[in-house]
């Protein structure tokens, strides 16, 4: 019965087969770079990114309609060019690049609501928005797939110069480490990761499977390798289970894959091993004691 519940509509349907390959791919590549993000203190810079992307998947929406490659291809140049653009505008006119990214992100995602309600209705508002997991096509498999590969390859390559980025950057420019340009081959990656979870989880909760799963991971390892295992645990159990609980409750799919992960990450904000509050208040009962 429990064995029936939990693979049973995975072996009977294919579209939850898809949902949840496509899924566990991003769920392999995306929280790896939420982690470094965190540990760069730059959680919301992913937030704005993934609203970044919607002018561009707009603009091939009104070219192409719901068509992937188009709306991949927009949202890649909409991203890059608020990735970058916020960077240009911080240096050339002295202000600060999270001023510069929260004003891009305002005007991208209202450009890009704009943009679909002009020549779109509520369904492909809301599709755009807020993904349809179930709904991941031929197309959408091989962009999470394509993705995930390429950024596993990117982190064996990047892994060290970024791990010294985050930790220790005065020494990482002194032995010429290139910062500026692992940053910029970075971000190009957090694109691409949520480019790739649009259509599973829409522009709004693209972040969602990146940023959640590694924010629970430093609650059960002290580690950068141990949090980024921990990380990717986190994100294809939340998928699973999201994706269970879509189906038996009748919910939407995304939004149930992003609260699994809000749920992992409450049990681990409680009794995470590293600096949860249950094993907090246990040491200093003991301590008293």
């Amino acid at each position: 019965m429990i064995l029936d519940l939990l693979f049973g509509p995975f072996l009977e349907f294919g579209f939850l087969r898809r949902a949840l390959v496509g899924c566990l791919a991003l769920s392999v590549a995306a929280p790896p770079l939420g982690l470094f993000l965190m540990l760069r203190r730059m959680s919301l810079t992913a937030d704005v990114l993934a609203h970044g992307i919607l002018p561009g998947v707009a603009a091939g929406f009104l070219l192409a309609g719901l068509s992937m490659p188009a709306l991949a291809a927009g949202g890649l140049v909409a991203g890059l060019a608020v990735a970058l653009g916020a960077g240009a505008l911080s240096r050339a006119t002295g202000g600060r690049e999270d001023a510069s990214l929260a004003a891009l992100y305002l005007v991208a995602l209202a450009l890009g609501v704009a943009l679909v309600s002009w020549r779109g209705g509520a369904v492909e508002l809301t599709q755009l928005l807020f993904g349809s997991a179930l709904g991941v096509d031929d197309a959408a498999l091989l962009l999470m797939a394509g993705t995930a590969t390429l950024t596993l390859a990117a982190l064996a390559l990047a892994w060290r110069p970024l791990v010294l980025e985050c930790f220790d950057p005065g020494f990482a420019a002194a032995v010429g480490a290139r910062g500026g340009w692992w940053h910029m081959g970075f971000l190009a990656l957090v694109v691409l990761n949520l480019l790739a979870a649009f259509q599973a989880l829409g522009t709004l909760m693209s972040v969602g499977l990146m940023m959640l799963p590694a924010i629970a991971a430093r609650h059960w390892s002290r580690g950068v390798g141990g949090m980024a295992y921990a990380a990717c645990g986190i994100a294809a159990l939340a998928s699973f289970a999201g994706l269970l609980l879509s189906f038996h409750a009748d919910v939407p799919a995304g939004p149930a894959v992003v609260l699994g992960a809000g749920l992992v990450w409450a049990v681990s904000v409680l009794a995470g091993p590293v600096d949860g509050l249950l094993p907090r208040l246990v040491r200093r009962a003991h301590l008293a004691g």
